[in-house]
C-alpha cells in the first residue's frame, strides 16, 4: 500500500491539476461566446452572396469565368486543412485529420497529386511527420482571425488555381454547432459549383445589371473566395474553443472524483496506520503485564 506521503503528495498534485483545468475551462467559455456569435453571424452573408452568385450564373449564355469553368483535365487538387495550434481540446485535432487521411485515401487515384496546406500548427505538424509536408503553414489564427489574413490566403489559392498550378481547392474545417459537437466539413472552394436550375420556372426574374452580369461576377466571385475562407476560419475558432472548453470540464471533473478517490484511499491508510500503532501499543502494555 502506498505510504501516506505519497498519497498526500499526489493528492496535491491532482488539486493543482483542477486548479489549471478549471481556469482553461472558463477562459475558453468565455472566448467561446463571441466566437459562436461570430461564425453564426457569418454564415447569412455567405449564403446570401452564394445565392446571389448563382443567380447570376443561371442568367449567362455561357459560363467563361476563370474561377466558373471545369477543366476537362483535373490532375492537381489542394486541401486546406483546419486544425488548432495546441492540444488540450478532446478529439478535435484527431477528428479533422482522420477526415484529412479519409480524403487523400478516396481520392489518390482522382488527382494525380493532393497538396496540403495547413492552418493550425497540429494539423501541419501530423503530416509532416509522415512524409507529406504541408505547402504552406498558417499558426495563430485564435489570436489573428481577421478578414486581412482570409483575403491573402484565399487570394494566393485563387491565384494558384487561376495559374493552373492546381486544379480544384477544398477547405476542410469544423462547422460548429455546439460546445459538444463539431462536425468535419469538406467544401469544394473552387471552382465553384452551382446549381443554377430554378426549382419554380416563375423563380426566374429578368433584371437590368449594371453594370453588365459579367462585371458583377467580377467582383463578387473572388469576394465569395475570401469570404468562405474567412468563415471557415471563424467555424474552427469557434470549434476550437468549444471543443476545450468540453474537454477542460470533463477533465475538472475527473480530477474532482479522482481527488475524492485519493482520500479515501488516504483515509484508509491513515486509519491503517492509527490501527496497527494502537495494537502495537497495547501488545507493548500486554507484554510488561507479563
Amino acid at each position: 500500500m502506498p505510504s501516506l506521503k505519497s498519497i498526500k503528495k499526489r493528492i496535491e498534485s491532482v488539486k493543482n491539476t483542477e486548479q489549471i483545468t478549471r481556469a482553461m475551462y472558463m477562459v475558453s467559455a468565455a472566448k467561446l461566446r463571441r466566437a459562436q456569435e461570430n461564425a453564426e453571424n457569418s454564415r447569412p452573408f455567405s449564403s446570401t452572396l452564394e445565392t446571389t452568385i448563382k443567380h447570376l450564373v443561371a442568367r449567362l449564355d455561357s459560363v467563361d469565368h476563370p474561377l466558373l469553368i471545369h477543366r476537362d483535365e483535373v490532375k492537381t487538387a489542394e486541401v486546406v486543412l483546419f486544425t488548432s495550434d495546441r492540444g488540450l481540446c478532446g478529439g478535435f485535432n484527431a477528428n479533422m485529420i482522420k477526415s484529412a487521411e479519409a480524403f487523400f485515401r478516396e481520392n489518390a487515384e482522382t488527382y494525380e497529386e493532393i497538396h496540403l496546406s495547413a492552418i493550425g500548427r497540429r494539423g501541419g505538424d501530423y503530416f509532416k511527420r509522415r512524409k507529406r509536408t504541408p505547402r504552406k503553414t498558417t499558426t495563430n489564427l485564435v489570436r489573428e482571425v481577421n478578414f486581412e489574413l482570409a483575403r491573402d490566403i484565399a487570394d494566393e489559392l485563387t491565384e494558384r488555381y487561376t495559374s493552373g498550378e492546381v486544379d480544384a481547392v477544398f477547405l476542410l474545417y469544423p462547422r460548429f454547432k455546439s460546445a459538444m459537437t463539431q462536425v468535419p466539413t469538406l467544401f469544394k472552394l473552387l471552382p465553384f459549383e452551382f446549381d443554377t436550375e430554378e426549382e419554380e420556372t416563375g423563380a426566374m426574374v429578368d433584371y437590368i445589371y449594371e453594370p453588365s452580369v459579367e462585371e458583377l461576377l467580377d467582383q463578387l466571385l473572388p469576394r465569395q473566395v475570401r469570404t468562405q475562407v474567412y468563415t471557415a476560419m471563424l467555424e474552427s475558432v469557434a470549434s476550437e474553443h468549444g471543443a476545450r472548453m468540453t474537454a477542460m470540464d470533463s477533465a475538472t471533473s475527473n480530477a474532482s472524483d479522482m481527488i475524492d478517490r485519493l482520500t479515501l484511499q488516504y483515509n484508509r491508510a491513515r486509519q491503517a496506520a492509527i490501527t496497527t500503532e494502537l495494537m502495537e501499543i497495547i501488545s507493548g502494555a500486554e507484554a510488561q503485564k507479563g
